[in-house]
């Protein structure tokens, strides 16, 4: 099933841990009849052990609380905590386990996130539940409501279901699953869809990018905490730039969970400064966020641009078409940049030697490793 664009959606903006976990957290307490989760990373601790809380108690009240995790994100999710979620009747399952089969399929991983709570309302972003979200690093978060939740339940229920998911939670627990699909009164009427991609077997994300990346007019502004881009998305953003597109990349700066990956995409800072692409390192803390902005179209979620997400991973993104959001996604992305320290191409040029040296070193890694994928 591809993403199909569906009418009278309302999406709203959640900047931030302090609006989108407290709006998460009370759409999990007022749930009545079903709650879907599915997760990359969930490691034990403060995060982790509020969310168990929230699910025992929607469980114990009646509802169906579903808990999807990535065999590999979910390692740093202690066994007590495994145990308490299965003693208070949470349905546990875990997509494509570490074993002994191929390299490749150990390497597919479940990148997605999302929240669905009785059919109605749904959460998408880059989040997960580890204690990082709480203050280190910067994230968002949208809350959907309207026909396109339903897509998303389709999503999740698939995964459920698939050969490569395991656990004690039933499979058959997502059948017949209700779900709220008619838009209702005072909705903004936005235009929207799910859009998914796994790995190569399936890569819409990667396609509405790339095809909105080269049809562009106005602005193209791109954020991402992973920026080492397939050189097909390189050549698109040089094009758009050349063509007149106000480009721009909002990129983490030194407060980084992976360095090395930042020195592989600074790689390419050069060539893409000298097409007219301005870059923005943020600085306050390590901005998770991924999220797409091209005149008025948004894509926010799961997906970073890198080999990983948009050839190997399972992602998954929120997309819209309203001038509305539109305007407030930009507002927020100038806020950033107001945060953020711009490379200026004179100054990049007179980097430093060892500068240079990390860029070649962390490159060649990358180079490697996407030969050996």
């Amino acid at each position: 099933m591809h993403g199909i664009w569906r009418e009278g959606n309302d999406v709203e903006l959640l900047p931030e841990a302090s609006r989108f976990l407290p709006a998460m957290f009370e759409a999990i307490e007022q749930a009545r009849g079903s709650i879907l989760i599915e997760l990359y990373l969930m490691e034990s601790g403060r995060l982790a052990s509020a969310l168990i809380d929230a699910l025992v108690r929607a469980a114990e009240r009646g509802v169906a609380v579903l808990l999807l995790l990535d065999g590999y994100g979910a390692m740093g999710l202690a066994g007590r905590d495994r145990e308490r979620l299965q003693a208070g009747g949470v349905a546990l399952r875990f997509f494509n386990p570490l074993g002994l089969h191929s390299l490749a399929r150990n390497l597919t991983r479940d990148h997605r996130k999302l929240v669905v709570v009785d059919g109605r309302v749904a959460f998408t972003g880059g989040f997960g539940a580890v204690d990082e979200f709480l203050d280190a690093w910067y994230e968002v978060a949208v809350r959907i409501q309207g026909p396109v939740v339903a897509d998303w339940v389709r999503l999740f229920c698939r995964l459920w279901d698939s050969p490569l998911t395991r656990g004690e939670g039933a499979a058959g627990l997502v059948h017949g699953l209700a779900t709220a699909a008619r838009p209702a009164a005072g909705y903004r009427g936005m235009r929207g869809r799910a859009v998914w991609g796994q790995g190569y077997r399936y890569q819409a994300i990667r396609h509405s990018l790339h095809g909105r990346v080269s049809t562009a007019r106005h602005r193209l502004w791109l954020c991402t905490p992973y920026f080492v881009p397939t050189l097909t998305l390189r050549r698109r953003l040089v094009r758009a730039a050349r063509r007149g597109v106000d480009v721009r990349l909002l990129l983490p700066g030194e407060r980084h969970d992976h360095p090395g990956v930042r020195y592989a995409g600074q790689r390419f800072y050069g060539r893409l400064l000298k097409a007219g692409v301005r870059i923005f390192e943020f600085q306050p803390t390590f901005i998770h966020a991924k999220v797409s902005l091209a005149d008025d179209w948004v894509s926010l979620g799961s997906c970073n641009f890198d080999h990983w997400s948009l050839h190997w991973n399972l992602e998954a993104n929120q997309e819209v078409e309203d001038r509305r959001f539109a305007g407030e996604v930009a507002a927020l992305f100038e806020r950033h940049y107001a945060a953020s320290r711009e490379i200026v191409p004179a100054a990049w040029a007179r980097r430093s030697l060892w500068q240079r040296a990390r860029e070649w070193l962390f490159g060649t890694l990358d180079g490697v490793l996407t030969r050996l994928r």
